[in-house]
């Protein structure tokens, strides 16, 4: 998934705009465009901030941002066929303007927030909300796609047990969506249905809790500095772990340590 923020540039001249990659855009602010086929038949197009905009992939158009802030989000093709179920061929999207889905609009404000925060969450937290977009998507926007099917059961207990040895395998390093499936040799979107339906969380969820639950376990070393624990359970900042921590646990890394220690 690709995240980038376009905001108007000082040169207001219509320039050629070229997509080749499905793309949802989310207005920051009340704003408008201008598009067109031709230079000549451009029309303005303007988004109260929330509203959205899906562009199909290999669009060529005129365009001219004049006061537009948004948030462009790329939806990689490996995530749209997983969405289909392996669908062979491109997943065809509907042109949407001025879009308004409190689904779509959700999962786009956690990439926002997740790029404020400088990505703490890694890549894995980005492939969860790129694959639920997608999923979203062939659902509601597909011009052809086979349904998404409904799975009875769940994941197997030697498929689970594989996992948690890759997690734990990997608690230092990035881990991805993709490499989960892989792992069970299924596709991700697949994957995080039989997931959630066997564990009642997402994957993201389950590698957080398991890091958290292996920090839990090397607090207590008086010898190990909270930022040691962070870094070996996988976590890219302090902060990051910390909030996370608080989340799961109540009390703060620190606060853990201490009161164990104490007892």
């Amino acid at each position: 998934m690709r995240i980038e923020l376009d905001a108007p540039e000082s040169v207001t001249e219509p320039h050629r705009w070229v997509k080749h990659q499905p793309v949802l855009a989310m207005a920051l602010r009340r704003g408008s465009i201008e598009m067109g086929l031709r230079r000549s038949e451009m029309k303005r197009h303007t988004y109260d901030a929330g509203e959205m905009s899906l562009v199909p992939r290999h669009l060529e158009k005129w365009f001219r941002n004049e006061d537009l802030h948004a948030l462009f989000i790329g939806i990689s093709d490996v995530a749209l066929t997983a969405a289909s179920d392996g669908t062979s061929g491109e997943v065809e999207l509907r042109r949407v303007d001025n879009l308004v889905d409190a689904r779509l609009g959700a999962l786009v404000e956690a990439a926002k927030a997740e790029r404020i925060a400088g990505f703490p969450s890694g890549k894995l937290f980005l492939d969860s909300v790129e694959q639920a977009l997608a999923v979203a998507l062939v659902n509601g926007y597909a011009v052809r796609h086979r349904s998404v099917q409904t799975h009875r059961g769940g994941l197997g207990s030697a498929r689970l047990r594989r996992i948690k040895e890759l997690v734990d395998a990997k608690m230092e390093d990035e881990l991805t969506l993709c490499e989960m499936a892989q792992s069970v040799e299924l596709s991700t979107a697949h994957f995080s249905r039989m997931f959630r339906k066997s564990t009642g969380e997402s994957p993201h969820h389950f590698v957080l809790r398991h890091r958290v639950e292996r920090a839990k376990e090397m607090l207590p070393a008086a010898e190990e500095r909270v930022l040691d624990v962070a870094v070996a359970c996988g976590f890219k900042t302090q902060q990051h772990f910390a909030r996370v921590f608080r989340r799961m646990c109540g009390v703060s890394p620190t606060e853990y340590r201490q009161e164990f220690l104490g007892h």
